[in-house]
């Protein structure tokens, strides 16, 4: 081959075609290497960095405060912390779960807000257009809210019921079809089980009205039916008396928060009288304050020759 002819043929090109530029690399010398590291490396370096330390701060924060508040005890109450507050033996498993799930949801939603972040300034460094993906996303967020709102609702239902403690572990409450003790409360689910032991799961979304009958304080009532002809004040004295020993010498008597009332005729008709008998008593205390009343009263009434009448 003759000298003056070179070894390798230059790609063919169109007339006025550009032709594209190899990429610049860093070359041998230190400084090139030092200019490139400066740039796009040390930029990407400084995002993870940075992000995973911020994220790591987030996450050791939200723990610490939602295991101190699960941690608390009852009988070390802080200033917001009511005297019936202290009295329920559940307020401890209430407020940990709530706190443990309030937690979670913090720490899942940290993770997705600084991890997308994170990824939209990794792309911008690259020198992606990151446009389409934020309007992509938009779009995506607008279809996945409508295709799933019967889940958002059931979540966002979910953190009110939880911020506001409109339940908890051990109540005893009434969520219009259902009615039991509840045994878990999630963000999306409600479990409880009814009285024949059957565990329903209600969706937060669907619960419309909660009635707790397990919060605060409770009031044990109690209706007593004697005879037409019973002496009003005799009555009385025997139902009184009935219900002071239950609030002072029973085993239920601790549960019991204030001096019982015995009202006067609430009703009357078919031959019979209707007293009533009202106790307030410790959240979830008063179905058995109800059977100790019951029994005293029977006991007084027969000792004190007041028959009581049928219902």
């Amino acid at each position: 081959m003759p000298a003056h002819l070179p070894t390798s043929l230059p790609h063919a090109t169109t007339p006025g075609a550009a032709v594209p530029a190899a990429p610049e690399l860093p070359g041998t010398d230190p400084g090139t290497w030092l200019d490139w590291f400066l740039g796009a490396p040390l930029h990407l370096i400084l995002v993870l960095v940075v992000g995973s330390t911020l994220l790591v701060l987030l996450r050791h924060a939200i723990r610490t405060v939602t295991d101190r508040i699960a941690r608390e005890r009852p009988d070390q109450p802080s200033g917001y912390t009511s005297v019936l507050q202290r009295a329920n033996p559940l307020a401890t498993a209430r407020r940990a779960q709530r706190a443990r799930t309030i937690g979670s949801v913090l720490r899942s939603s940290a993770n997705i807000v600084v991890g997308t972040i994170m990824l939209l300034l990794v792309l911008d460094i690259l020198g992606v257009n990151i446009a389409p993906f934020i309007a992509s996303a938009g779009i995506a967020g607008v279809a996945l809210g409508f295709g799933a709102q019967a889940l958002v609702k059931d979540f966002l239902s979910g953190m009110f019921m939880l911020m506001e403690d409109q339940y908890g572990v051990g109540d005893t409450v009434d969520l219009g079809d259902v009615t039991g003790t509840v045994e878990e409360v999630a963000l999306r689910v409600t479990k409880v089980r009814d009285i024949q032991g059957t565990l329903w799961f209600v969706r937060n979304g669907e619960i419309v009205r909660t009635g707790n009958m397990s919060q605060g304080w409770s009031s044990t009532l109690v209706e007593v039916p004697v005879p037409l002809a019973s002496d009003v004040d005799q009555v009385r004295e025997v139902l009184t008396a009935a219900a002071t020993r239950v609030c002072e010498e029973s085993d239920v008597a601790p549960s019991v928060l204030a001096e019982p009332e015995v009202t006067g005729i609430e009703s009357f008709g078919s031959g019979r009288l209707v007293f009533r008998v009202r106790i307030r008593t410790s959240p979830g205390m008063q179905w058995a304050v109800a059977r100790e009343l019951r029994i005293a009263i029977r006991d007084d009434c027969a000792q004190a020759g007041v028959p009581l009448a049928a219902w």
